[in-house]
């Protein structure tokens, strides 16, 4: 089976739908939690899937340094290896060519990395990237690309834009030269905040024909602003039939405002990494336990939350596991973060397929404005 995109609603620009693929169903808009290196960090697979996630996401270049992507295949692939028997979506590598920037030498060929771990030499090509993902076996893969941290000069935009592009060629053919029964490979848009780029990058990848086509280089430094403009020049220009992935975002806010544009695949840390760090999102904004305010507060995060942890748990303990640096804090308010995101997008969802997306995207920008409120 061929993974497939079905859209079912649209309300404006928003859309609602399916992405069908081997391992099960991904409902759109979908917001796919973080599993770097085989894992969304403490959490295990089945507190993953409790919180609502159809598909998680897996990294190429970290799989490759460790365990190794030949071993993760020796061992029955990345879905049995990490025990997530549901779609899973790798990254190239591309972002560590941003993020390990001192790490690593472009070249035409590929991207010559200086293991961050060991400092050995490894070599990225897309070639390569393709045949990592092909051994960890993930449902949807991605082309090696360069992204470009903002803001950059025009000529260093194109210039990756360009190489990227010739970069989809090369991972295209290398998907097709091997197994595809089930699996799906996107196209990354590159071009920064340059418009013209952007159209330009877009229109030659659905020349070469992706089944799903990514916004990648944004939520690298530019402002919302910059980003939701991005994507309002760029979305309309990718074709209606293929699901729209904005890659490495983010915020709830940047979530339903990409939304209203258009996009329906997203991925980030920020509930994870804040979970860890002692802040919980909640359908009335963020909540900082680590603010002296919740130590008495007898509250739930939410009382009416379909989430058992964010419904059974007080501020007041909360507060004292995130105080205590304890370990169970870290993990109940990433997994509440996780829960509160797909929420999020299953109320929009919801919104779309009866035509009140718009109802829906002001009422829930309302309500965080109650934001981490004392109690009354």
């Amino acid at each position: 089976m061929v993974s497939a995109f079905r859209l079912i609603a649209s309300d404006g620009a928003a859309r609602c739908g399916e992405l069908t693929t081997s391992h099960g169903v991904v409902r759109t808009p979908a917001f796919m939690p973080v599993g770097t290196q085989a894992t969304v960090k403490g959490l295990e697979p089945e507190t993953v899937r409790a919180t609502g996630a159809d598909i998680l996401l897996g990294n190429t270049y970290h799989l490759m340094l460790r365990p190794g992507a030949e071993r993760i295949a020796s061992l029955g692939g990345l879905h049995r290896f990490m025990r997530w028997p549901h779609p899973i979506l790798t990254d190239s590598g591309g972002f560590q060519v941003m993020s390990l920037a001192g790490l690593r030498k472009i070249e035409e060929r590929c991207v010559i990395f200086r293991s961050h771990l060991d400092g050995a030499t490894i070599e990225l090509s897309p070639e390569r990237a393709i045949e990592i993902q092909a051994l960890l076996g993930s449902d949807i893969a991605m082309q090696l690309d360069e992204c470009v941290r903002l803001p950059a000069p025009r000529s260093e935009l194109e210039r990756a834009m360009q190489l990227s592009l010739r970069w989809a060629e090369r991972s295209r053919r290398a998907f097709e030269s091997g197994p595809t029964d089930g699996r799906a490979l996107f196209g990354i848009v590159q071009g920064g905040d340059d418009p013209a780029l952007r159209f330009e990058s877009a229109r030659r990848l659905i020349e070469i024909g992706f089944e799903g086509y990514a916004i990648g280089g944004l939520a690298v430094g530019e402002s919302a602003e910059v980003m939701r403009r991005t994507i309002d020049e760029t979305a309309p220009a990718l074709p209606a039939d293929r699901p729209r992935y904005l890659m490495g975002v983010g915020t709830p806010e940047d979530i339903l405002e990409a939304v209203a544009r258009g996009i329906d695949m997203f991925d980030c840390v920020m509930p994870t990494r804040n979970g860890r760090h002692g802040v919980a999102f909640t359908r009335h904004g963020p909540i900082n336990l680590k603010n002296a305010r919740h130590a008495d507060d007898p509250r739930p995060l939410d009382e009416q939350n379909s989430y058992a942890p964010a419904r059974d748990y007080s501020r007041a303990y909360l507060h004292h596991l995130v105080k205590s640096a304890e370990s169970l804090g870290a993990v109940l308010l990433s997994a509440i973060n996780l829960a509160y995101y797909q929420q999020l997008t299953a109320g929009m969802r919801a919104a779309i397929v009866a035509g009140r997306f718009g109802d829906f995207r002001a009422e829930t920008k309302a309500a965080w404005e109650c934001g981490d409120l004392p109690a009354s």
